[in-house]
């Protein structure tokens, strides 16, 4: 795989992490490794963009959600998700069929990552199966088509700046077992109160 500072640093960027005095942190960087490393961070993935660009250069970016587990790895260096039916705009699409290149950019705001790919990307048409391998169980959506995305190299970032939020589900589970807890306490509480 490639090292994401072999795509990421141009001779423009050097030069301005030369001017900003940032350069010699990243001379020799070797951030390249393998897709497996981040197959439990993509498990647990609710949300992420998909960046893409027309063939003039014009870029997008779409958000992509779902539950924990829609996107996939599904080989060595390969990405997949359903890409599931939405405002039917088809940008991503489009630019897709005439220029391949993509970036996904994944948050996991609890635990304050993020991860950066790289790559290329192409949309599968009418292949049912795939779709049906791909789709979530019980996830009340409709495929449209499928989205393969070859990653050429990843990085991770630091966490600074990256404000620590939760997701909705999550906070209602923890408030649930503490309330458990909490009621369990209190019939414990009641029973040594008429025990005496």
């Amino acid at each position: 795989m490639t090292r994401p500072v072999d795509i990421a640093f141009t001779p423009a960027v050097k030069a301005a992490q030369e001017r900003k005095g940032s350069r010699a942190v990243y001379v020799g960087m070797e951030m390249g490794r393998s897709l497996d490393d981040l197959a439990p961070f993509i498990a647990g993935v609710r949300s992420f963009y998909l960046a893409t660009a027309s063939a003039a250069g014009q870029p997008y970016i779409q958000h992509r959600g779902g539950p924990p587990g829609f996107l996939h790895v599904v080989g060595d260096r390969t990405l997949a998700f359903a890409d599931f039916k939405g405002n039917r705009q088809f940008i991503t699409t489009g630019n897709l069929a005439e220029n391949p290149k993509a970036y996904i950019f994944l948050m996991d705001y609890a635990r304050r990552q993020r991860i950066k790919l790289w790559g290329t990307a192409r949309v599968v048409e009418g292949d049912a199966a795939l779709e049906q391998r791909l789709m979530p169980e019980g996830y009340r959506a409709r495929a449209e088509q499928v989205i393969l995305f070859e990653v050429e190299a990843w990085d991770s970032n630091c966490p600074q700046h990256i404000p620590q939020m939760f997701h909705a589900d999550d906070v209602r589970a923890a408030l649930e077992e503490r309330d458990e807890k909490i009621a369990m306490l209190e019939a414990e509480l009641a029973a040594l109160r008429g025990a005496k």
